[in-house]
């Protein structure tokens, strides 16, 4: 898979992204490296460890990277689950956390799938 491919299949944004990186090589790179971010991984054990403070921590770093990736759909989970937990808040919608594992998911899948 080229990478506009994947941002095509991840509702990204490449073109975006390339206003501020003009490097496709580099972009993938950096695409490649996000699968071994641990971001998403400390926001689940923050989620299952019900530490609020956390969840806000790592979601708004993901909403970040995401945003900086150009990958969309995951900033806009990430940012919704952000908001949710804003003031170490509990979490009261459990589908908000569900939409980011399924945009995370659907990437590194992706990135699995680069050339």
């Amino acid at each position: 898979m080229e990478l506009e491919e994947l941002y095509q299949k991840i509702g990204g944004d490449l073109k975006n992204v390339m206003k501020r990186i003009p490097n496709e090589a580099m972009i993938g790179k950096f695409v490649r490296k996000y699968a071994n971010d641990p971001t998403y991984n400390r926001l689940a054990a923050a989620v299952e460890a019900k530490s609020w403070k956390d969840v806000f921590i790592a979601a708004h770093t993901l909403k970040g990277v995401a945003q900086n990736l150009g990958f969309d759909r995951l900033q806009k989970s990430a940012s919704a689950l952000t908001e949710a937990v804003r003031g170490a808040v509990p979490l009261t919608d459990e589908s908000l956390f569900e939409e980011v594992c399924k945009d995370q998911k659907e990437i590194v899948e992706a990135i699995e799938k680069l050339d």
